[in-house]
């Protein structure tokens, strides 16, 4: 990802941070929407109706208030929420992430052409009833590639796309830099909207706020920011994935236990519900319910602020890292519902490797790395989101360090207020916080250029990307992006994340796994992700 701070407005810069959900909690969004209302959720629908008529009502435990701008949004409830409203030229599987065709008619059979041409879907609508063109298409894609625009999806984009051209009122062409098959399964990250309504002055800030309009299955109809969202099968859709239901209530309850109690009982109010704690899924089990989930890239990373010492040598880095019982870690808090990482990548990714420096706990070498780098009496305060589940990690990390010599006072705040810190380049020493790149992706490429590169957001916020060795790893990143053959970028970029170990500047403690409940007896055909939100798009009533 990419920020160009001395170009961009200070809303805009700000969009990643303020808004977004993947690191767990959401920010406010002070102004409501002409087209949508925001009120008191007791006033809000949340059910009801026989038959086909029936509201699915689901539970997100993540802030509907984030950003809802396609082109830029990281919130888990807004992410979630534009796969079912919004349509990229192809869509992935929730799971599998294949990519099939959506607004366009097929996939392209040539995946290493340099040349990807696409038909649109004939009688495609947005839900205003307007005609999707290639007007649209082009107009989504060149802010994304625009150099003087900061999108989150530019740095998904514009390694390897050079331009998107209209051949005519139907019929595109996507023209890249070099072969990337890869690229398929990101078109999903772009979402087409409407020109006539987003192009409008103060379009892209509504879109920002909450306004929606696609072409995919399901419409928004109201929007209440930290309350709920409600959608409604879109009439004239015409494509692959057919609504089931009528009406859907999606409500955010952003802590657990009123998440829980939601889904819960002979009364509960919702059918399913994600982001479900460890400690209730037998509760939720015993009631009736499916409680199910997979193993991915969710995790608790700690990044560093290299510009503040002793965090600029990496032997400091690495020994807090060897320092934390991750096995503890992993028992006490996850409930055995994660793995100490051994890689930046999850085990289950398919470009996995057992990285060369893997941070077994090992408290005598953590002593030896921090005597060798000449440290001694250090003092750390942990600046943390307080999402429960990296709190529930916390005290691990404290005692660990403390065992070592190194006083550590914990600071759990709203991930706004973290995050705003690092905006405004506020000193501070460590952070603690989730994250889930599988929400875009699996392909490592896309991983981790996610997080890493020179201009990427990521490393302005560790002041990391002027020392030698991240200079020497993002042009390794970039010839990896580059390679042709398959099998030999797979090993370019595990070479690559061995230096990313090594180096400790933002990197993962432990892997965990995300839970989704459901009730079998209303619903079927569910499928729970391993990164956060629902995809109902092959469900329906049972």
């Amino acid at each position: 990802m990419r920020d160009v701070t001395h170009d961009v407005p200070a809303p805009h810069r700000r969009t990643f941070l303020k808004y977004t959900g993947a690191l767990g909690a959401a920010a406010a969004v002070s102004a409501s929407l002409s087209a949508c209302s925001s009120g008191p959720q007791s006033t809000n629908e949340t059910g009801g109706g026989d038959g086909a008529d029936r509201t699915l009502t689901a539970v997100i435990g993540y802030g509907n208030d984030g950003s809802w701008d396609p082109t830029q949004t990281a919130s888990a409830f807004c992410m979630a929420a534009n796969n079912h409203i919004y349509e990229g030229l192809l869509d992935t599987d929730p799971i599998s992430r294949e990519p099939y065709a959506a607004l366009a008619t097929e996939v392209p059979k040539d995946p290493n052409s340099t040349s990807w041409k696409f038909a649109l879907r004939a009688g495609a609508k947005f839900h205003d009833g307007k005609p999707v063109t290639a007007d649209d298409v082009v107009f989504v894609f060149e802010r994304i590639l625009d150099p003087d625009t900061q999108t989150l999806a530019k740095g998904f984009f514009a390694s390897w796309l050079k331009e998107v051209r209209k051949i005519d009122a139907r019929n595109v062409e996507l023209v890249l830099k070099f072969p990337f098959p890869d690229g398929l399964a990101r078109l999903t990250l772009a979402k087409i909207m409407p020109k006539h309504v987003f192009s409008k002055p103060g379009g892209w800030d509504e879109a920002i706020k909450g306004l929606a309009i696609g072409s995919g299955p399901y419409r928004q109809t109201a929007h209440h920011p930290k309350s709920n969202t409600t959608f409604e099968a879109f009439a004239d859709y015409n494509g692959p994935r057919k609504p089931a239901f009528r009406k859907m209530n999606w409500l955010t309850i952003v802590d657990a236990a009123p998440r829980v109690a939601k889904i819960s009982g002979s009364s509960a109010g919702a059918q399913i519900a994600d982001n479900i704690p460890y400690a209730n899924i037998g509760q939720l089990e015993s009631g009736g319910l499916t409680v199910a989930g997979g193993a991915g890239m969710n995790n608790l990373f700690l990044m560093f602020n290299t510009r503040h010492k002793p965090f600029d040598d990496v032997r400091v880095r690495q020994a807090l890292h060897y320092a934390i019982d991750t096995e503890k870690m992993v028992e006490v808090a996850l409930k055995g519902r994660g793995k100490p990482s051994s890689s930046f990548l999850d085990e289950s990714n398919p470009s996995y490797r057992r990285a060369k420096t893997v941070y077994d706990y090992d408290p005598d070498k953590a002593k030896a790395l921090l005597k060798a780098a000449g440290v001694k009496g250090l003092s750390i305060e942990i600046l943390a989101v307080n999402v429960s589940w990296i709190v529930d990690c916390l005290p691990t990390v404290k005692s660990s360090w403390d065992a070592i010599g190194v006083r550590t006072t914990l600071s759990p705040q709203e991930t706004t207020a973290v995050f705003t810190k690092m905006d405004q380049k506020q000193d501070y020493q460590v952070v603690a916080a989730a994250s889930n790149p599988n929400q875009f992706g699996l392909d490592a490429d896309l991983i981790m250029h996610y997080n890493y590169g020179p201009e990427n957001l990521w490393m302005q916020y560790t002041r990391w990307a002027g020392d030698s060795a991240a200079k020497a790893l993002f042009r390794d990143m970039d010839r990896a992006t580059r390679e042709p053959d398959a099998a030999k970028k797979t090993t370019m970029v595990q070479d690559y994340i061995d230096v990313v170990a090594e180096q400790a500047v933002l990197y993962p403690v432990v892997h965990n796994e995300l839970m989704t409940a459901w009730n079998p007896q209303r619903l079927s055909g569910i499928r729970p992700q391993p990164y956060p939100g629902i995809n109902l798009l092959q469900a329906k009533w049972a």
